[in-house]
């Protein structure tokens, strides 16, 4: 058992560890519990009942953020010529082809997400090795290899984020900052619920998703209703 801070176990005190909360519940409570002398994030962590050694119950996808996570991401466009404008139009921060490929492959990775065309991947899959590991690796699967690079390079600046369901068979992600209003967080919070009930894998029997869990940076964990959860943010969705 991992042993924990006195200011950790003080805020587990006000948590009822038996209690299955409503999001709209839970996002005060976290608020109310994140005392960190920095703005905490408040992450959202799903159990899925899937095998992700299996190809057809893989869950990943991408989800705007209707508030975004509240950090500024810094985006870098690999494309040699087609949409330069475009993307500096949309707000790239980078934005170029065999110049940043050379910085790469000397280390430099002052960048977030990077996007590049389908006739681009030739060149950039080489760095594979280096951003792969990373995370950093553009990919069809996730949008950031596509020839609609001024959307994809607006929709990663106000707040899209990528999930991808890890070998444990859970997805982590961060739905805003503990700064933002509640409504805000509980719009976030349904709008990556929904992204992940779309995902769904043919392949999968019986229920999806086994647990949901809110948390903050520093904070403890609270359990959410999973059936009210996932009927609400249906609802939302119609």
């Amino acid at each position: 058992m991992p042993k924990h801070s006195k200011r950790f176990l003080a805020l587990l005190e006000k948590v009822d560890r038996n209690k299955y909360y409503k999001p709209e519940e839970a996002i005060p409570l976290l608020k109310e519990l994140a005392t960190a002398k920095f703005p905490e994030t408040v992450e959202c962590a799903i159990k899925l009942n899937v095998d992700p050694r299996k190809a057809d119950q893989m869950v990943r996808g991408t989800c705007l953020l209707p508030y975004g996570t509240g950090k500024k991401v810094k985006v870098l466009v690999l494309t040699p010529g087609e949409g330069e404008k475009e993307a500096l139009d949309a707000g790239a921060d980078y934005v170029g082809f065999k110049e940043y490929i050379d910085k790469i492959n000397q280390g430099w990775l002052d960048f977030d997400v990077v996007v590049t065309t389908p006739e681009a991947m030739k060149e950039v899959s080489k760095l594979g090795k280096i951003l792969g590991p990373r995370g950093l690796m553009p990919s069809p699967k996730t949008g950031t290899v596509t020839k609609d690079i001024g959307r994809v390079v607006k929709e990663l600046k106000k707040g899209r984020i990528e999930f991808k369901v890890d070998k444990t068979g859970n997805i982590h992600a961060p739905i805003g900052k503990v700064t933002f209003s509640e409504s805000e967080l509980i719009e976030n919070f349904y709008a990556f619920l929904n992204e992940v009930l779309n995902a769904r894998p043919s392949g999968v029997k019986g229920n999806y998703i086994e647990k949901i869990t809110l948390s903050t940076t520093m904070g403890p964990g609270l359990k959410i209703d999973l059936n009210y959860a996932i009927e609400e943010a249906r609802r939302r969705k119609t």
